[in-house]
């Protein structure tokens, strides 16, 4: 990744997964975007600068944490470039601890992609779409509630792309279209279809489709230590545009 980083794309593509990925409330307090789901999902329960002058003051952070503590969720942050630099130390100090570093990739789109027969993009998430994903992803019954308010929520045009054989689920993603880009969400393999080239197939799918719906570039958030999907998307022409890493309290 260079290290010249475009903050005004980052902010483009942050606005973007927020509106793509949306949590149940969000509430802004300064130049700080709190979002909240009940719990369910790190990216839609946490705390997100919007700008480098954000404050983080103690009297700031304490108000930005009271939030999540009051409904009894721990506080989460995600820092990414937009997050002041001196903010990681703070935290530190306050006994945070760093996990999960992911890359946000961004890919143009053009006719190498093509719909897999085998692939169906539905406007809505079926029942048999639900159900592969409560199974395999999985999803713990109490955010299940959660979950599918949160896939209704997502703005048109959406694809829930669910892949079958022999009457059995392969794989399926979420994409999720604005403007000329596609959020590329939950790209998920079953066990037994894994090493078979899905992954491939549902994604150049939801790009065929996006295309036709006037997205000219693909951006996706994927773990680091993510070595099985990486070469994947890097093959598809993705490039990491940044990355952001979560902050949680440390352990009692």
């Amino acid at each position: 990744m260079s290290s010249a980083i475009d903050l005004d794309l980052v902010g483009k593509l942050e606005a973007l997964s927020f509106r793509a990925w949306p949590a149940l409330e969000t509430r802004d307090i300064g130049a700080w975007r709190l979002r909240l789901a009940g719990g369910y999902t790190k990216r839609a329960n946490s705390i997100n600068a919007l700008g480098r002058d954000a404050r983080f003051d103690a009297d700031t952070l304490g108000e930005l944490e009271a939030v999540y503590r009051s409904r009894g969720q721990m506080p989460v942050w995600r820092l990414t470039p937009l997050a002041p630099p001196a903010l990681e130390g703070r935290l530190r100090a306050r006994g945070y601890r760093q996990i999960d570093q992911s890359l946000v990739q961004r890919c143009p789109l053009d006719d190498r992609f093509a719909r897999d027969p085998a692939v169906v993009v539905h406007p809505q998430p079926t029942a048999r779409w639900i159900e592969a994903f409560c199974q395999h992803s999985p999803v713990a019954p109490e955010h299940r509630e959660v979950m599918q308010r949160m896939l209704r929520a997502i703005a048109p045009p959406v694809g829930f792309a669910l892949a079958e054989h022999a009457g059995h689920p392969c794989a399926l993603a979420i994409g999720a279209v604005e403007d000329d880009h596609l959020g590329l969400f939950d790209v998920l393999v079953m066990p037994q279809a894994r090493r078979q080239g899905w992954a491939r197939r549902v994604s150049a799918t939801l790009y065929a489709w996006a295309s036709g719906r006037g997205a000219r570039f693909a951006y996706l958030q994927v773990l680091a230590t993510n070595s099985a999907a990486l070469p994947l998307y890097r093959s598809q022409g993705f490039r990491t545009v940044y990355d952001y890493r979560y902050w949680l309290p440390a352990p009692a």
